[in-house]
């Protein structure tokens, strides 16, 4: 089974940082919530952060403002993840020129519509 952690993930189901638990589950990954609160979304616990992880994710999925994701970055580096995906408001130019420094492996798009989704499937 392949594992997603979603950063910013939240509770409120009307943010997409829940959409996308909900659309990871549908589709059959291991979904690992990462939320500082540390309560369970969707039936999921959440991680106060990546290092608390138990497992090594396929994939990282980020829902958080630029200044957030880019204080982050050496931390998804050192998660291990194959693959990041920056949604859309989650990057700017900065945040895309120092995970190119880091070399950590991004894909700047809807990691919901990646997997066959779409976001308002999820209301």
């Amino acid at each position: 089974m392949r594992s997603i952690a979603i950063l910013g993930a939240s509770p409120q189901r009307s943010k997409f940082g829940n959409k996308a638990v909900r659309a990871y589950l549908a589709g059959g990954w291991q979904v690992l919530p990462v939320n500082p609160a540390g309560a369970a979304i969707e039936g999921q616990p959440s991680f106060k952060s990546l290092a608390d992880l138990p497992v090594t994710p396929d994939r990282l999925s980020v829902y958080l403002p630029p200044p957030v994701t880019l204080a982050l970055l050496p931390a998804m580096l050192a998660s291990g993840a194959s693959q990041v995906f920056f949604n859309p408001g989650s990057a700017d130019d900065a945040v895309h020129r120092r995970a190119r420094e880091l070399g950590l492996p991004f894909v700047d798009a809807c990691s919901i519509v990646d997997i066959g989704f779409s976001p308002s499937q999820f209301p």
